[in-house]
């Protein structure tokens, strides 16, 4: 299967959070797992805020960092780079999931997902599992 992970789901590899052990034998069977460019942005924020916050220290937020990139150097992550078709095919896809209370940047993954035609998504967001079912995207959840 070819599979398009989400930064909800991703960030369970290198922050333990509920769920990360399942993601980890899931994601190890995944055949080409694969992020966005906009994970590369996502995933920053996320370990930056869980420092502010106070669950994570300054030591753990750049170990978990310093291991994403290197899971991307050794090709463990595939990227897709966003381009400006991404963007218009996310405003043409709130047709369909109109309903659904989707967010700008999950819009943009789900977008990147169809339009590249990956087999599975990846997600720990209830939303964009709901939105993804309504495009007829399989859904694997780790929420």
């Amino acid at each position: 299967m070819t599979a398009y992970i989400d930064t909800s789901a991703l960030a369970k590899w290198y922050v333990r959070e509920p769920r990360s052990d399942e993601f980890e034998v899931w994601v190890r069977c995944a055949d080409c797992p694969t992020i966005s460019s906009l994970s590369l942005v996502e995933m920053r924020c996320l370990l930056a805020r869980r420092r502010r916050t106070g669950s994570l220290d300054n030591q753990s937020e750049s170990q978990a960092y310093a291991l994403f990139l290197q899971d991307i150097d050794q090709r463990h992550l595939t990227v897709e780079f966003l381009d400006d078709a991404d963007v218009r095919s996310a405003v043409h896809l709130m047709e369909h999931v109109g309903a659904r209370p989707l967010r700008t940047l999950d819009a943009i993954h789900l977008s990147v997902c169809s339009s590249r035609r990956f087999d599975t998504l990846a997600t720990a967001d209830t939303v964009m599992a709901a939105a993804a079912a309504d495009l007829g995207i399989e859904v694997v959840r780790f929420d």
